[in-house]
């Protein structure tokens, strides 16, 4: 899974990926694999790290960024004012994990850098399509933003996340 870069720290409820609580990747999460938006919140609102590493790692969930330098543009988290410094090495993080047959972008930013760099047309949000690299095919999954910004209802964009596991055989 890919997204773009994080949030500034003072933004984060843990040193992990999707660390913004208003974040909801890890509600999706929750839902699609337990039927529990709460699943990885703890009491005190933050998510839980080493229940979603240990997740993570069961199911076999890799994460980064599509992007390694940044510079946000104002002072909040928002995408529309990321601009993409250097990109990621998605090939070479790639062949790190060769086992890796899909790729899910999570959002409009981190959808943009990954087709740039495999020169590819996006597919839809919630769609896929397929490209090769170094002779293998992989699939990309355009899933809907995490962010409670992208206007669509938690259980609508689970249910797009949900679809992508179930071909993926993971949910």
């Amino acid at each position: 899974m890919l997204g773009s870069f994080p949030p500034q720290p003072k933004r984060w409820c843990m040193d992990f990926y999707y660390p913004n609580r208003n974040n909801d990747m890890w509600r999706i999460m929750g839902l699609v694999f337990f039927g529990d938006k709460d699943y990885f919140v703890q009491a005190d609102g933050a998510f839980d790290k080493q229940k979603i590493v240990d997740f993570a790692t069961r199911k076999g969930i890799a994460m980064y960024d599509t992007a390694t330098v940044v510079r946000r543009l104002q002072d909040n988290a928002s995408d529309k004012f990321l601009e993409v410094v250097e990109a990621t090495d998605i090939p070479a993080l790639l062949r790190q994990i060769p086992q890796c047959r899909a790729l899910a972008v999570t959002g409009q930013k981190a959808a943009d850098v990954v087709c740039e760099t495999f020169g590819i047309a996006p597919p839809p949000v919630g769609g896929s399509a397929t490209f090769p690299i170094d002779r293998e095919t992989y699939r990309l999954y355009r899933m809907p933003s995490s962010s409670r910004a992208y206007p669509l209802a938690l259980p609508k964009k689970a249910a797009f996340y949900h679809q992508m596991f179930s071909e993926l055989q993971l949910a």
